[in-house]
């Protein structure tokens, strides 16, 4: 667990210093020129949909994990706007929360009970 740890530590950090010096050097409105290249129908576009579409199994599954409540939707919006930031983030607090249990952290406590 001290690995998975680590490299969600190192994905979080590289894409944030990442994203800030993208952000410094063309402005913080990424949505125009990612939904341009959708339109555009070119290679850039194809891995900008693809993504999207991780990102949305990304929300769909924390909503899932946290039983579709209040709490999961917002969690679900948090994965599919936040990126690799959030889910980072997000499953190494599941790690530490779940003493490391990688069922528990998948599935939440009340399925991995079952």
């Amino acid at each position: 667990m001290a690995l998975f740890r680590i490299f969600l530590a190192t994905l979080f950090l590289g894409v944030a210093v990442y994203t800030l010096m993208v952000g410094a050097g063309h402005g913080w409105n990424l949505v125009p020129p990612f939904l341009a290249e959708i339109r555009a129908v070119t290679w850039q576009g194809q891995f900008n949909l693809d993504f999207a579409t991780f990102l949305l199994l990304s929300g769909l599954w924390c909503a899932w994990r946290n039983e579709f409540t209040p709490a999961g939707w917002g969690l679900a919006l948090l994965a599919s706007s936040g990126g690799i930031l959030f889910l980072a983030a997000y499953l190494f607090y599941l790690s530490m929360a779940t003493g490391g249990d990688i069922k528990t952290m998948m599935l939440g406590a009340r399925r991995a009970a079952a």
